[in-house]
């Protein structure tokens, strides 16, 4: 059976780990290739965009793949849309590995928008310290708030800096324990963190010092997804892989 692995989150390494070594899978992990310096992993990767939903499909005949897992991060709703209307177009059996996003406990004060353009509106006019948790591309309209001080912490330096009078670049990769991100947001006197609601614990770390330092969070809403079969842990893809009903499927049978 071949299987592609659309990629780049923790989940989907994990499950290319899972699925590596066995005779009876070929498997190919996917990434964006938008980060420089990508973890090794356990299969064979293919790096950079297909070229839309017509690109996808065509790698999906011309490599005759039998099943497609969308390990895509919560926030990547075009490849996701992409592998929704591939999959139907070519007849490719899909399944999504989505985390569950995050729940408000007892002491976050969070306050939920839908887009980027809110998260900076919301910050008001007033100068704040702010921790900025978000990607590299995702950070650029922040420079029409050149009041406040950002501090920026991202895999790969961010290139061009946002222009603004005071910012902080921290290059660093996960998982980041609460610990750690506590004297993080103390060393720099945050006052407001700005995320998404990523889900996971890989980085869930920001999330509960927040709380435990009493910080408002500034939450990016999950966008809509497509409505494909999908389930939450690498065990139920494996599952999934081996049932009966897939694996049949994917023969012809």
């Amino acid at each position: 059976m071949k299987i592609l692995i659309l990629g780049g989150t923790t989940e989907a390494r994990a499950l290319a780990g899972a699925l590596a070594g066995r005779d009876d899978l070929f498997v190919t992990l996917s990434l964006a290739g938008r980060t420089a310096n990508p973890l090794p992993q356990p299969v064979p990767v293919r790096s950079g965009g297909f070229g839309g939903v017509d690109g996808l499909e065509r790698y999906l005949r011309e490599e005759r793949i039998d099943a497609l897992i969308d390990a895509t991060h919560p926030y990547a709703a075009t490849i996701s849309a992409n592998a929704a209307h591939a999959a139907a177009a070519t007849g490719v059996k899909l399944l999504a590995l989505s985390r569950p996003p995050w729940t408000r406990t007892e002491g976050d004060h969070w306050l939920e928008v839908a887009s980027v353009a809110e998260a900076v509106a919301a910050l008001g006019s007033v100068p704040r310290r702010v921790f900025l948790a978000l990607g590299r591309k995702e950070i650029e309209p922040f420079a029409t708030a050149p009041e406040h001080v950002y501090l920026v912490r991202s895999v790969d330096p961010v290139d061009p800096p946002l222009p603004v009078p005071h910012a902080i670049y921290l290059t660093a990769r996960g998982p980041f324990s609460e610990t750690d991100d506590r004297a993080l947001l103390e060393r720099h006197r945050i006052d407001v963190v700005v995320a998404k609601n990523s889900g996971g614990a890989a980085s869930y770390g920001k999330i509960a010092a927040a709380r435990v330092l009493h910080l408002p969070v500034i939450l990016l809403q999950r966008p809509a997804l497509p409505d494909v079969e999908a389930v939450e842990t690498v065990d139920e893809v494996v599952a999934w892989l081996d049932h009966p009903s897939t694996s049949a499927a994917t023969r012809g049978v």
